[in-house]
């Protein structure tokens, strides 16, 4: 089936079966493969080990930060 021909036969469903039809559509869209959650991790680990190896990030000691989270709950 062409995109066309799947195009006619979702314009011939009545409005509900056309918004779930494009929510349905529209949720694959927005979410990702495990794989691509993956990626997009080791892509993000990367940028910040490179921001701190050029000196462009701040970095804290664990313990500071989790001393601050505890005081804040």
């Amino acid at each position: 089936m062409t995109i066309e021909e799947i195009t006619r036969e979702a314009l011939d469903l009545d409005i509900k079966e056309r918004a779930t039809l494009a929510r349905r559509i529209l949720n694959s869209l927005e979410t990702p493969t495990e794989e691509e959650i993956a990626e997009l991790w080791f892509q993000e680990a990367l940028r910040r080990n490179n921001e701190i190896d050029a000196g462009t990030a701040k970095v804290y000691p664990a313990s500071k930060v989790l001393q601050e989270l505890r005081a804040a709950i």
